[in-house]
């Protein structure tokens, strides 16, 4: 049901996201989202700005919307590992039997690895040269757990030391590799999968939002594979399993559907736990109905969606402050231009960096 061109096109939307939000939520004016713990007032306010729009409603809607980026890459990545280590495995021509577990792991790792560090040193780089407390922030015991992409587990205060923010997202891929190689890819029926994303709500809505110290663990959980789980199972049961969806009024109705899912359940901490469900949805259905030129356009930021990831952080962090409190809107327009820009620079540069060996 889904085309490689339509799954480029969900990593476009995911990325311009991800990328939009990680710079407004940054503006003090900003409606701020609920990533990790839930506050009732800032869906409320979201939607009175919503319907009240003025010269910086766009800056809202990145900012409270645009983090759900992840679980639309978490969905595709889902996707991709069944079609590409099932689906493949069912084929008259079969692949080679898969390596162990270690081996797996240790490839997919690497595959991290190789687009992370690049961007991570540059980082830091700047990071010492525009500011005095790189001795704090970048203490041996931090590097080396986000080198090694553990740093998700390590602190129970990932805002405040996982730097630069997105790259928490590589610790969570590894976590998720682990639970498809260890659990989903040996049991493939639908009692495990809901099993997983049914265990993963309730250790999040266990936790009260109005409570201090359950507030930190619910963030530092989310940090980690169980706020994640939902999506990525999603995708792992739409490619098992794909719903068949045909005319385009039913593709329709499921936007509509998932808009309304995504404002309303927004309100609630028990409903905000699934918005992630009527995210990916309407993402799926958007690029359905989507004509041909705008999923091209889409299809060329996915594909630029790694290199996007890795280099965005750095160009926030160099142009942000000179713009925050003035020229908003040059400022926006100059950091994604200047992100695309190094995106494709740093797309050219990994052709010469070997890739690791399956």
């Amino acid at each position: 049901m889904l085309t490689l061109s339509e799954t480029k096109a969900l990593r476009g939307i995911a990325i311009l996201g991800i990328v939009l939000h990680n710079y407004c939520h940054f503006l003090g004016f900003a409606v701020k989202e609920n990533e990790y713990t839930f506050t009732a007032e800032r869906p409320r306010l979201f939607l009175e700005h919503l319907l009240t729009p003025d010269a910086n409603w766009l800056f809202h809607v990145f900012s409270f919307l645009g983090h759900y980026g992840v679980p639309i890459f978490l969905f595709v990545s889902g996707l991709g590992l069944v079609l590409k280590y099932e689906r493949a495995a069912s084929q008259p021509q079969a692949p080679k039997p898969q390596p162990s577990a270690l081996r797996w792991m240790g490839y997919h790792f690497l595959k991290l690895f190789r687009l992370m560090v690049v961007g991570y040193v540059l980082f830091v780089i700047v990071y010492i040269i525009r500011h005095d407390d790189a001795a704090r922030v970048y203490s041996l015991d931090r590097v080396v757990t986000q080198l090694t992409m553990t740093i998700n587990f390590m602190y129970f205060d990932p805002d405040h030391i996982i730097k630069p923010g997105p790259y928490w997202f590589f610790g969570l891929m590894v976590q998720l590799y682990l639970l498809y190689r260890l659990v989903l890819y040996r049991w493939r029926n639908c009692w495990v999968l809901m099993g997983l994303v049914v265990a993963a709500w309730l250790v999040q809505r266990v936790q009260s939002p109005d409570v201090a110290t359950d507030v930190a663990w619910l963030n530092f959980i989310r940090y980690n594979f169980v706020g994640g789980v939902l999506p990525f199972c999603l995708g792992v049961a739409w490619t098992r399993w794909t719903p068949r969806i045909t005319s385009w009024w039913q593709w329709a109705v499921v936007v509509v559907v998932s808009a309304v899912g995504v404002l309303v359940g927004s309100l609630w901490f028990a409903s905000w736990l699934w918005v992630p469900l009527f995210i990916v949805t309407g993402a799926i259905a958007t690029v359905k109905l989507m004509p041909a030129r705008l999923l091209s356009v889409c299809e060329w930021f996915g594909v630029l969606s790694s290199a996007l990831f890795v280099m965005h952080p750095l160009l926030r962090e160099i142009t942000i402050w000179h713009y925050a409190k003035s020229d908003i809107y040059s400022g926006l327009v100059l950091y994604m231009l200047a992100s695309v820009a190094a995106s494709m620079l740093l797309q050219w540069f990994m052709k010469y960096v070997p890739k690791p060996k399956p």
